[in-house]
């Protein structure tokens, strides 16, 4: 079972969600916390949790607070098979460890993926850090950040800390608390120049432990993608897992704000990409001001649609900026942000559907195969909606976080497939038209239109989905925000395009009636 907090983001469903998704959306935002990330297990059995994922520029800080941590019998062991690993990954979107055999435990082996280790010795009431490779400039020290204030909600870990000092400890209770004090620099080096070995105290109240630490980001060279996840090696064999339960306070902040290195550019991308989609939302319905006279419905919906994406990234942008400031959204401004993301999801999607399907522009009726396909996409669509929401309500740490994301993929995947079928039908049934009912020069204009339409749309699925991945994949950390602007700008790109193909003007194919004084020209022509 898992209780957590984090911000929220983005959905799309139709009017059929009404306001029971409002409810949901309210109820998910009402302890969204942003990059003060609070996670907390009971019960859980696995072996390695990725706790989370945060970009770090030079000064930049993590801190990570466990209050509780009740392992039961398993507390009994002397050698340490719990503790933290922090590593540095190229990339957000990739495992901080690699793949290894389940009955391993990566905290008994000297790992070139791990940066630093903290395993906790239950039997000496200690925590042992160790570091891997050289980093000079990776401060690590014992209790909180001083300038931030400790959050409320959690037991604070100051009566039972111990005191720290180099390579050994203070028994819980006496002496003073570090939290508070300025933070401690790495033990000193002994004669034969090598680091002495860090210990940190672990308190210890009733049958749970505690401790915290802070690291700081002290150089360029140490700048990068950093990865935190817990380990519990006594539930590696399958089969003698045992459950414990885990509360954990986590914060990550750069010298900028709370934002990762790869989000401080997204308030602005999102405020200047919402002002695009405004413009081209008002020249859309100028154009449409323009042509009253070849104006349907469908054109209404397309300028619906570009206005809404619009208000959308402008709450995403709001609640960007007020992320990086507080460490947490603002909970109105994000509620609307979810409902007007949830409206652009529907809108997109629908909007797509019936483009293809020639509605409202060649016919007012829907095939029975195309309302089944409405019928699949409106509620795959509340479905991976729902599934988004659920995912940034939890921390990565979350049981179900996994799960969730993988539904997520799967319903994304199902739709973008399910919309381009009314454009095959559509592309068929110009196809068997052109040859039978003598208007061969307007449905091939018509077929050619519909093809490029389905380039269009595939090229779309394609950038937004693959090709995004791909490039978070092969950036630097720094510039992952490329994978959104290559969203947005795709998405942009598409609007234009789309309109363009589908402008109300009297020499559009896709809108032409074809004249019977004119066939013969026309016949010639192709």
């Amino acid at each position: 079972m898992a209780v957590s907090e984090r911000r929220g983001l983005s959905g799309g469903s139709p009017t059929q969600c009404g306001w029971g998704c409002l409810s949901l959306l309210v109820l998910m935002l009402g302890g969204c916390s942003g990059r003060i990330h609070r996670l907390a297990l009971t019960g859980d059995k696995r072996a390695d949790i990725q706790l989370n994922s945060f970009g770090f520029y030079t000064n930049g800080s993590l801190e990570v607070e466990l209050s509780l941590l009740r392992l039961g019998l398993q507390a009994t062991e002397e050698k340490p098979k719990v503790g933290f690993s922090l590593s540095r990954v190229r990339s957000g979107s990739v495992r901080s460890y690699s793949s290894r055999n389940s009955h391993e435990c990566p905290l008994e082996k000297n790992s070139s993926n791990f940066l630093v280790l903290f395993l906790i010795n239950i039997k000496n009431l200690q925590v042992q850090v160790r570091k891997y490779g050289e980093q000079e400039k990776l401060f690590i020290s014992p209790g909180l950040l001083p300038q931030v204030p400790s959050q409320s909600g959690l037991p604070k870990p100051a009566p039972t800390v111990p005191q720290v000092s180099e390579g050994r400890t203070t028994p819980a209770g006496h002496g003073h608390s570090t939290e508070g004090q300025p933070p401690r620099q790495l033990p000193a080096r002994d004669p034969s120049g090598k680091e002495k070995e860090l210990v940190l105290g672990l308190g210890h109240l009733n049958d749970s432990y505690n401790f915290s630490f802070h690291v700081v980001i002290g150089s360029r060279a140490e700048e990068g993608q950093y990865s935190l996840n817990f380990h519990n090696c006594h539930n590696s064999i399958p089969g003698k897992e045992q459950p414990f339960d885990l509360t954990v306070m986590i914060r990550e902040k750069n010298p900028e704000g709370f934002l990762s290195a790869a989000e401080i550019p997204l308030f602005k991308l999102y405020l200047i990409m919402s002002a695009c989609f405004l413009a081209a939302g008002i020249f859309w319905v100028s154009v449409l001001c323009k042509n009253t006279y070849s104006v349907f419905k469908i054109h209404w919906l397309m300028a619906a649609l570009a206005f809404t994406k619009s208000v959308s990234l402008l709450f995403h942008s709001i609640n960007y900026y007020f992320i990086n400031s507080q460490g947490h959204p603002i909970e109105g401004l994000a509620v609307m942000h979810y409902i007007t993301h949830l409206l652009k999801g529907a809108l997109l999607f629908i909007t797509i559907a019936l483009i293809g399907s020639g509605w409202a522009f060649v016919k007012y009726m829907l095939s029975d195969k195309e309302k089944k396909i409405f019928g699949i996409v409106i509620p795959l669509q509340v479905l991976a909606n729902v599934a988004y929401i659920v995912i940034e309500s939890r921390e990565e740490g979350a049981s179900d976080y996994g799960l969730w994301k993988e539904i997520l993929f799967l319903v994304d995947l199902i739709c973008c497939g399910a919309i381009l079928f009314p454009v095959v039908w559509s592309i068929r049934h110009l196809q068997d038209a052109s040859g039978t009912d003598g208007k061969v020069a307007v449905n091939l204009a018509k077929l050619k239109l519909f093809r490029h339409y389905y380039i269009m749309v595939i090229c779309y699925i394609y950038f937004t989905r693959i090709i995004a991945i791909l490039l978070r994949v092969a950036v630097p950390f720094q510039w992952q925000w490329l994978c959104q602007l290559l969203v947005e700008s795709s998405t942009l790109a598409f609007f234009v395009l789309t309109g363009y193909k589908f402008q109300p003007a009297g020499d559009n194919p896709y809108l032409q009636l074809p004249q019977e004084d004119e066939e013969d020209v026309q016949m010639e022509q192709v």
